[in-house]
């Protein structure tokens, strides 16, 4: 990646290029985030898949660590202390997903709490965050502050995200908000396509960096670090 004004960089999970949750995944958003090719979606009758996944589609299939930021001292600083970061991380299991509707989104979340998925997240925000710069007003009012609680509010002004720490939840976004005549319509499509990928049993060997090169851009995978703490 070269230090562009507008781009941006993400620290995200995202499903190994083995694993089926990757190609039924990015089918579903019709884009690999990976390669950056668009893929043929499949049919849901009555619906425009691609309106219901444009946003979705846009950062890929993924799910957040630390969200987009602009970066305050450069790329090569960034994943020089990211790949430190993998390196002293351990592997670990992640739980079997499940589809849930979080307000009105469909997305994937793992079954059980998972420690280590925190301590992943924890770790991302925090040790990578002077590497963000501070968020413009514009993007701060993008996170509608109105509507958080306190608590998110000042996870909000401190880390740039008001879903981090006490606050985080592991999601993979894999629809807009849906009413719910819609959702009765996709969820039933959501599982009948991805079938039994979310829950088969997976491990977390990779810290994912993505890139946006300008803001209306999708991300693509940068790279994927690996874990060998």
């Amino acid at each position: 990646m070269t230090d562009v004004a507008g781009s941006r960089v993400a620290l995200y999970w995202a499903p190994a290029l083995d694993d089926p949750l990757h190609r039924l995944g990015s089918q579903w958003l019709g884009r690999d985030a990976e390669t950056g090719a668009s893929l043929d979606q499949p049919s849901v009758a009555g619906v425009d898949l691609r309106e219901v996944t444009r946003d979705a589609r846009k950062y890929g299939l993924h799910a957040t660590l630390k969200p987009p930021f602009r970066l305050a001292h450069g790329w090569a600083a960034l994943r020089d202390d990211a790949a430190r970061l993998a390196a002293r991380t351990r592997p670990f299991e992640l739980p079997p997903l499940a589809l849930h509707s979080i307000d009105g989104f469909l997305a994937l979340r793992e079954s059980v709490p998972c420690p280590a998925l925190q301590a992943f997240a924890d770790a991302c925000v925090e040790a990578l965050d002077r590497h963000r710069a501070p968020p413009s007003e514009a993007e701060i009012a993008r996170r509608r502050p109105e509507r958080l609680t306190e608590r998110q509010r000042e996870h909000l002004n401190h880390w740039g995200y008001p879903y981090v720490f006490d606050t985080f939840f592991f999601h993979v976004t894999l629809t807009r908000r849906l009413t719910a005549d819609e959702d009765a319509v996709m969820r039933p499509a959501v599982l009948d396509w991805l079938g039994d990928a979310p829950a088969r049993s997976r491990r977390v060997t990779a810290l994912c960096l993505f890139t946006q090169a300008q803001p209306d851009e999708p991300f693509l995978i940068a790279e994927r670090l690996p874990l060998t703490g």
